[in-house]
């Protein structure tokens, strides 16, 4: 059981990582978005599609986080640990879920924006 343990932080890692690699790419394009916005180019649009991407990140991240949690639980015996680990588990799934709606707004908002342009 020992891997277990083992695989858990890996793929805990993994998730940490995801977000690392959104948060920076995220934070270069809206340093980007807002050079250009101070030299007078609207940015609402390319912000809007840029928090729809970050919360990708942000989703995927946490897909990873509870799969860890998931797996970490085997190696738990005691109901205290398990109980604990479940209710991580039921919060970062609801966070999930209220994050997942926020970018499923964004995208109706961005074809809504988009196709009013054509």
């Amino acid at each position: 059981m020992d891997y277990l343990i083992y695989i858990s932080k890996g793929i805990a890692v993994i998730g940490v990582i995801v977000f690392l690699i959104g948060s920076l790419l995220t934070l270069y394009r809206f340093l980007i978005y807002e050079y250009k916005r101070l030299r007078g180019e609207s940015m609402y649009l390319q912000r809007d599609r840029l928090r729809y991407v970050f919360g990708s990140y942000l989703l995927l991240g946490l897909e990873f986080l509870i799969v860890a949690d998931i797996i970490a639980t085997l190696t738990h015996r005691t109901l205290e640990d398990m109980a604990i680990l479940g209710a991580i588990v039921i919060i970062r799934t609801i966070i999930t879920y209220f994050l997942d709606r926020e970018r499923e707004f964004f995208h109706e908002s961005l074809s809504e924006e988009e196709s009013r342009k054509n």
